[in-house]
Protein backbone atom coordinates (compact mmCIF):
# COMPACT_ATOMS: atom_id res chain seq x y z
CA UNK A 1 0.00 0.00 0.00
CA UNK A 2 1.25 3.48 -0.78
CA UNK A 3 2.60 5.13 2.40
CA UNK A 4 0.25 8.14 2.26
CA UNK A 5 -2.82 5.89 2.06
CA UNK A 6 -1.62 3.68 4.91
CA UNK A 7 -0.93 6.75 7.07
CA UNK A 8 -4.26 8.44 6.37
CA UNK A 9 -5.97 5.12 7.12
CA UNK A 10 -4.26 5.12 10.53
CA UNK A 11 -5.54 8.66 11.18
CA UNK A 12 -9.07 7.68 10.21
CA UNK A 13 -8.97 4.31 12.02
CA UNK A 14 -8.06 6.14 15.23
CA UNK A 15 -11.08 8.44 14.85
CA UNK A 16 -13.38 5.53 14.00
CA UNK A 17 -12.29 3.51 17.05
CA UNK A 18 -12.59 6.41 19.48
CA UNK A 19 -16.09 7.21 18.18
CA UNK A 20 -17.09 3.53 18.51
CA UNK A 21 -15.95 3.52 22.15
CA UNK A 22 -13.14 1.06 21.32
CA UNK A 23 -10.59 2.77 23.55
CA UNK A 24 -8.39 -0.34 23.76
CA UNK A 25 -8.30 -0.66 19.98
CA UNK A 26 -7.46 3.02 19.56
CA UNK A 27 -4.69 2.79 22.15
CA UNK A 28 -3.28 -0.30 20.41
CA UNK A 29 -2.63 1.86 17.34
CA UNK A 30 -0.02 3.65 19.48
CA UNK A 31 1.76 0.46 20.62
CA UNK A 32 5.04 1.66 19.07
CA UNK A 33 4.52 5.33 19.93
CA UNK A 34 5.20 7.97 22.53
CA UNK A 35 2.36 10.42 23.20
CA UNK A 36 3.09 14.01 24.23
CA UNK A 37 0.38 15.45 26.46
CA UNK A 38 -0.31 19.01 27.57
CA UNK A 39 2.22 20.00 30.19
CA UNK A 40 4.95 17.96 28.48
CA UNK A 41 4.08 14.57 30.01
CA UNK A 42 4.82 11.60 27.73
CA UNK A 43 2.74 8.42 27.74
CA UNK A 44 3.05 4.99 26.20
CA UNK A 45 -0.02 3.21 24.82
CA UNK A 46 -0.88 1.53 28.15
CA UNK A 47 -0.83 4.84 30.03
CA UNK A 48 -2.82 6.47 27.23
CA UNK A 49 -5.51 3.79 27.53
CA UNK A 50 -5.61 4.21 31.32
CA UNK A 51 -6.02 7.96 30.89
CA UNK A 52 -8.84 7.54 28.38
CA UNK A 53 -10.61 5.04 30.65
CA UNK A 54 -10.47 7.58 33.49
CA UNK A 55 -11.49 10.60 31.44
CA UNK A 56 -13.64 9.68 28.41
CA UNK A 57 -17.33 9.37 29.22
CA UNK A 58 -18.96 6.41 27.53
CA UNK A 59 -22.73 6.73 27.31
CA UNK A 60 -25.39 4.01 27.60
CA UNK A 61 -24.77 3.00 23.98
CA UNK A 62 -21.12 2.26 24.85
CA UNK A 63 -19.74 5.15 22.81
CA UNK A 64 -18.74 8.72 23.67
CA UNK A 65 -21.43 9.93 21.21
CA UNK A 66 -18.76 11.80 19.26
CA UNK A 67 -17.61 12.14 15.68
CA UNK A 68 -13.89 12.87 15.30
CA UNK A 69 -13.24 14.43 11.90
CA UNK A 70 -9.59 14.47 10.81
CA UNK A 71 -8.80 16.82 7.95
CA UNK A 72 -6.00 18.47 5.98
CA UNK A 73 -3.34 15.76 6.43
CA UNK A 74 0.01 16.98 5.13
CA UNK A 75 2.19 13.89 4.89
CA UNK A 76 5.91 13.80 4.20
CA UNK A 77 7.43 10.35 3.68
CA UNK A 78 11.06 9.25 3.70
CA UNK A 79 10.71 5.84 2.04
CA UNK A 80 14.41 5.01 2.38
CA UNK A 81 14.39 5.62 6.14
CA UNK A 82 10.92 4.10 6.62
CA UNK A 83 9.68 7.21 8.44
CA UNK A 84 7.03 9.85 7.87
CA UNK A 85 5.54 12.95 9.45
CA UNK A 86 1.99 14.23 9.27
CA UNK A 87 0.33 17.46 10.34
CA UNK A 88 -3.47 17.36 10.43
CA UNK A 89 -6.47 19.06 11.99
CA UNK A 90 -9.27 17.54 14.00
CA UNK A 91 -12.79 18.62 14.87
CA UNK A 92 -14.87 16.73 17.41
CA UNK A 93 -18.66 16.88 17.25
CA UNK A 94 -20.94 15.48 19.92
CA UNK A 95 -24.64 14.98 20.53
CA UNK A 96 -26.19 13.42 23.63
CA UNK A 97 -29.63 13.30 25.23
CA UNK A 98 -28.83 16.60 26.97
CA UNK A 99 -26.42 18.21 24.47
CA UNK A 100 -27.54 19.24 20.99
CA UNK A 101 -25.23 18.44 18.10
CA UNK A 102 -22.26 20.80 18.25
CA UNK A 103 -18.52 21.13 17.88
CA UNK A 104 -16.93 20.44 21.26
CA UNK A 105 -13.23 20.59 20.33
CA UNK A 106 -10.82 21.48 17.56
CA UNK A 107 -7.08 21.26 17.31
CA UNK A 108 -4.12 19.80 15.49
CA UNK A 109 -2.16 16.58 15.51
CA UNK A 110 1.52 16.34 14.74
CA UNK A 111 2.35 12.68 14.20
CA UNK A 112 5.38 10.69 13.22
CA UNK A 113 5.27 7.23 11.73
CA UNK A 114 7.68 4.37 11.24
CA UNK A 115 7.50 1.30 9.07
CA UNK A 116 7.63 -1.70 11.46
CA UNK A 117 7.75 -5.19 9.95
CA UNK A 118 6.54 -3.70 6.65
CA UNK A 119 3.54 -1.89 8.22
CA UNK A 120 3.21 1.82 8.93
CA UNK A 121 2.70 2.53 12.64
CA UNK A 122 2.38 5.61 14.80
CA UNK A 123 5.79 6.50 16.30
CA UNK A 124 4.62 9.64 18.14
CA UNK A 125 1.66 11.94 18.54
CA UNK A 126 1.58 15.44 19.98
CA UNK A 127 -1.75 15.75 21.83
CA UNK A 128 -0.85 19.15 23.28
CA UNK A 129 -2.19 21.19 20.35
CA UNK A 130 -5.75 21.55 21.64
CA UNK A 131 -6.64 24.91 20.12
CA UNK A 132 -10.38 25.40 20.60
CA UNK A 133 -12.17 23.76 23.52
CA UNK A 134 -15.96 23.81 23.53
CA UNK A 135 -18.47 22.23 25.89
CA UNK A 136 -16.64 19.06 26.97
CA UNK A 137 -18.97 18.35 29.89
CA UNK A 138 -20.57 15.32 28.17
CA UNK A 139 -17.26 13.99 26.80
CA UNK A 140 -14.53 14.21 29.45
CA UNK A 141 -14.36 13.86 33.22
CA UNK A 142 -12.17 16.06 35.37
Amino acid sequence: MIAQFAITNLLYRYAEMIDAGDLAGAAALFEHARIKMRGGEELDSAALLASWRRRVKLHACGTPRTRHVVTNPIIEVDEAAGTATCRSCYTVLQQTDTLPLQVIAAGRYIDTFARVDGQWRFASRDYSLFDMPGDLSQHLSG
